[in-house]
């Protein structure tokens, strides 16, 4: 039995400590490990090599992904998933781990449709917008970029008096902008999810401004596409200087935490002890759900859309109105 590895989509920190363990441990476990390079392109242009301890060692503690990634719209002809599974069958390759989001995990799960190769997805992505699952590998790094970067911006906002508008990655969620707000104690938080008031917020923040208040934060998710008028509204309505700060691709970078390198060695442990498994024949997902790790189906992950718990949408209400 021959296991491959590849990235898919959005790179993220705790990537390479997940390929890192797959490879030690499909060794400890007396497999033979591959890595898949470029992902679905790379499967479908065959770049693909028996993986050694020399082609891990020292990616533990780096950022992105070492076997690089890609998003194919290749992959969605069958012809091409066709050449992938013959490169696959050239290797003697015959289960794959994959770490992405719902969108690779669905590319898969057709591939397994076609040609039966099993598989193991792994949720990895700093949006942490699958269904399904609390927590997906890089979540963890990127909330900690943001965190840095705010206190940073921070400091130079109330050096001089002015607002901070700083625009969060996600998509269409809100994860990250939410918590990165509530932790890094902004004053406002503009996502998808939760209605707002400028009005109420302009009242409040006008009142603490004529009580010395010398700065204010304003987190927003880009999926709301309103971070310029967050910063006309400071200025024009609120009365205070603002700069805008998209921090962009940063968040996707940056040595994995603990947490994320922790994480990214328990979901591979468990993705590749299923696919050991002599009765294991089909596609799942592993997540982390209720503080246990559990597989599920493509279907029940594409089944319903991730939504942020409400225990967390509650500590933001003083943000918003």
């Amino acid at each position: 039995m021959s296991i491959a590895i590849l990235t898919s989509g959005g790179d993220c920190a705790g990537m390479n400590p997940a390929i890192k363990h797959f490879v030690d441990y499909c060794f400890y476990k007396n497999i033979q490990p591959y890595l898949i390079y470029d992902g679905l392109e790379g499967l479908i242009d065959g770049d693909i090599k028996k993986a050694f301890h020399a082609d891990v060692a020292g990616i533990m503690h780096e950022g992105g992904t070492k076997i690089r990634s890609s998003r194919s719209k290749r992959f969605f002809e069958y012809d091409y998933r066709e050449q992938a599974y013959n490169n696959l069958k050239e290797h003697g390759i015959d289960k794959l781990v994959i770490l992405g989001g719902d969108g690779s995990f669905r590319a898969l799960d057709q591939f397994y449709k076609d040609f039966s190769v099993p598989f193991v997805g792994i949720p990895a992505t700093i949006d942490n917008d699958i269904f399904g699952t609390d927590y997906c590998l890089g979540v963890d790094t990127a909330l900690n970029m943001i965190r840095s970067a705010s206190d940073a911006i921070r400091d130079t906002s109330a050096s001089f008096k002015r607002g901070c508008v700083i625009e969060t990655m996600g998509r269409d969620c809100g994860y990250l902008a939410l918590v990165s707000a509530i932790t890094c104690g902004a004053e406002v938080c503009i996502i998808p999810e939760l209605p707002y008031n400028l009005k109420s917020l302009e009242k409040k923040l006008k009142n603490q401004m004529k009580n010395g208040r010398r700065y204010i934060v304003a987190i927003v998710a880009e999926g709301t596409k309103q971070t310029k008028n967050i910063v006309k509204w400071l200025e024009e309505d609120v009365g205070i200087e603002t700069r805008a700060t998209i921090l962009g691709h940063t968040q996707r970078g940056g040595n994995p935490t603990v947490h994320d390198r922790l994480m990214a060695i328990e979901f591979v442990t468990y993705a590749v002890d299923q696919l050991l498994n002599n009765d294991f024949k089909e596609g799942v997902v592993v997540v982390y759900k209720a503080s246990k790790f559990e597989f599920v189906s493509i279907d029940y992950v594409n089944s319903n859309r991730y939504q942020i718990k409400n225990h967390l949408t509650n500590l933001a209400k003083n943000m918003i109105a």
